[in-house]
């Protein structure tokens, strides 16, 4: 089989180690105690699934559901949870109403995907504060290890 074809088959891509779960948790859970909030952080590879979890003691417990949607939603979607409404506002109700009953999917701010070398690598969520704490939460620990480099 030619490259040329071999290349529109197969494409190469990243997948975030353990070890920047880790640092994207302890990132998170620093900007969140910065905030003076108890959030829970999530890390989902590429396709939604759990890589890394924690839970600050004193969290709500929905948070920890919550944050790992924000993930899943980020990742599943390639962008932030929060602009999907605005997105979807031209959309007839029903595609909203659609993607909000499946499992992992929400609108709710707080998730943001991850990119490296603009390349979808993941999602990390962030739930415990007000919505623009867990913004914020999410923003500082993509950041910190320099994967939120969205597409230009």
């Amino acid at each position: 089989m030619p490259d040329i074809e071999r290349n529109a088959s197969v494409q190469p891509g990243f997948t975030l180690t353990e070890t920047a779960a880790m640092k994207l948790l302890q990132a998170g859970i620093k900007k969140a105690e910065e905030l003076e909030i108890k959030a829970a952080v999530a890390v989902v590879d590429q396709s939604g699934r759990l890589l890394a979890f924690i839970r600050m003691t004193g969290s709500f417990l929905v948070s920890s559901e919550l944050a790992q949607k924000k993930a899943c939603t980020s990742a599943g979607m390639g962008v932030a949870s929060v602009q999907l409404e605005s997105m979807l506002d031209s959309a007839e109700p029903r595609v909203l109403s659609g993607l909000s009953n499946c499992d992992g999917f929400t609108v709710i701010g707080g998730g943001v995907p991850l990119y490296w070398d603009e390349v979808l690598v993941g999602g990390i969520g962030v739930s415990g504060g007000s919505e623009d704490q867990d913004i914020q939460c999410a923003q500082a620990a993509a950041v910190h290890i320099n994967l939120a480099q969205a597409p230009s």
